[in-house]
């Protein structure tokens, strides 16, 4: 089965072990390329997934900046991709494209897997691309009081708070120089831009804003100990990092990817076992 992912910057990604290793757990041998277009430029991300598609690849995940852009090319479109209006998880069967994600099914998995029934509270959501979008209809599904977002661009990140509050749940939008106040008020806090990645070094908000009751969320995990991560480890925080993400959100890729019923049985039982394994690969966490 030949998979890939499309992106920028993402040279250094986990994915193809990630999808080797549930190919070697299912029974199906795997492949898994990089599309890097920062190494390499391309045209379109259409022309891309046309070109896999023309070389027999089963699907591809989509990653930064493309994950919008992906679900305008599906020809059938899951339900995560429909509510989030972006997709990381493209299918290909025949001439057809189904479009997934499973940011927002991989999100509420790992979050539980790392909190357990901790309500996730009133949270302060950083970056509303295309995994912020996903994250933050995740937080709605797990209970949370107020979803509050921030992005550079302010009317990018009242037209999400919108479409949650359409959806059914409370969310607004805060500008960026309302950070210090609104981090105060809130019991959650989630980076959903680059900041943080090898590429965009840094934390997305002042160190000295993170509390010890508090929990953060890290969607980067290239690194795997983001400055974040880390000043949140120092201040005390309950850590949910993008490893969690990345696990749950590929074997959920895996599984659209899989033709057989019991494969995607397969896959999903291995998840636990891989959570456990890249955490101690790469958070240097050990098992308790």
């Amino acid at each position: 089965m030949r998979l890939g992912l499309i992106g920028k910057g993402i040279m250094n990604s986990s994915s193809p072990d990630l999808h080797v290793r549930l190919g070697k757990l299912t029974g199906i041998p795997a492949s898994y390329d990089l599309f890097d277009t920062l190494v390499t430029q391309i045209d379109s991300l259409e022309s891309q997934v046309r070109e896999v598609m023309a070389t027999g690849y089963r699907g591809v995940n989509v990653t930064y900046p493309y994950k919008e852009e992906a679900v305008r090319l599906a020809t059938r479109v899951g339900e995560g991709a429909r509510l989030v209006g972006a997709a990381n998880t493209l299918v290909f069967q025949d001439d057809e494209i189904q479009a997934e994600n499973t940011d927002f099914t991989g999100f509420i998995s790992g979050y539980r897997a790392t909190v357990g029934d901790r309500p996730p509270g009133r949270v302060l959501l950083i970056g509303t691309g295309g995994v912020g979008k996903a994250v933050a209809f995740g937080l709605a599904k797990l209970g949370a009081d107020e979803v509050l977002l921030m992005d550079l661009d302010l009317e990018k990140a009242e037209r999400l708070a919108r479409e949650l509050d359409h959806a059914g749940f409370p969310a607004a939008a805060v500008a960026p120089e309302a950070l210090e106040a609104t981090a105060a008020r809130c019991d959650g806090l989630v980076n959903c831009t680059p900041i943080g990645h090898e590429k965009s070094p840094g934390c997305p908000l002042p160190p000295a804003l993170i509390r010890a009751d508090q929990w953060i969320f890290d969607a980067v995990y290239v690194p795997a100990v983001t400055e974040f991560i880390a000043a949140a480890r120092a201040a005390g925080a309950q850590v949910v990092s993008g490893v969690s993400l990345f696990v749950f959100q590929g074997v959920d890729a895996f599984k659209f990817f899989c033709e057989d019923a019991d494969k995607r049985s397969l896959a999903d039982a291995q998840a636990a076992i891989l959570f456990d394994h890249y955490k101690q690969t790469l958070l240097q966490e050990k098992n308790a």
